[in-house]
């Protein structure tokens, strides 16, 4: 059986590349075929192959030792850097999630571990119905959730956590990135965090520094 997390954040640009791309080594250096996905991507650019690439699931395919195609690594693809829903808009394209369960459980077959990295928060729409969150409840994947650590952090990070305990999903674990250099009461706001959310404290990743731990999962 496939061993599988979905990597959600408390907002955008938190770091979930990182700590996703981390989790992978983890997993590879553990002796494990571990494929990254990540469903739905925007900011994509034109390669050298006449491939549609996203940077994200490039680092995640560098940090896999399994090779998938790109129509289940990544099935949406979209060049603006804005909402997925919007770019889908945009492009004339309707994202259906069944198309992302059917791609993930194509990689399940490939791989041990699939570590999938959604798309900016947990409530982001993927379509004029859907969120991420959908997502997560189709999939019925464990999750590892990525504070970015900044102001306002604390509740955004125990809203994420309601939201994922409501919709009768596993919370696997957490990790706190911290996004500034000099955030005032960093100590302090982990500390709050780390009193208020159950789930086991993955890791703590201070500015540009190596994700360490996992030792969990």
């Amino acid at each position: 059986m496939t061993q599988s997390y979905f990597i959600v954040g408390t907002d955008t640009n938190v770091g979930k590349t990182y700590v996703a791309s981390a989790l992978i080594r983890h997993f590879v250096n553990a002796g494990f075929n571990t494929v990254g996905m990540k469903p739905i991507a925007s900011g994509c650019e034109m390669t050298a192959q006449g491939e549609w690439m996203n940077e994200d699931v490039q680092v995640l395919s560098s940090a896999s030792n399994v090779t998938a195609p790109l129509n289940l690594i990544n099935p949406y693809r979209f060049t603006p850097a804005i909402a997925p829903h919007i770019a889908a808009a945009q492009a004339g394209v309707d994202i259906d999630a069944r198309v992302i369960t059917n791609a993930y459980d194509d990689l399940s077959k490939l791989a041990d571990v699939v570590i999938i990295e959604g798309a900016g928060g947990f409530f982001v729409p993927i379509n004029a119905t859907e969120t991420l969150a959908d997502l997560a409840v189709m999939l019925n994947l464990q999750i590892i959730l990525v504070v970015g650590m900044r102001l306002g952090c604390i509740n955004h990070a125990l809203l994420t956590v309601a939201a994922i305990q409501a919709r009768g999903l596993t919370l696997a674990g957490w990790v706190a990135n911290q996004l500034e250099p000099d955030m005032p009461m960093f100590a302090e706001n982990l500390d709050s965090l780390q009193q208020r959310i159950a789930a086991p404290y993955l890791s703590v990743v201070r500015w540009q520094e190596d994700v360490h731990m996992w030792s969990s999962l």
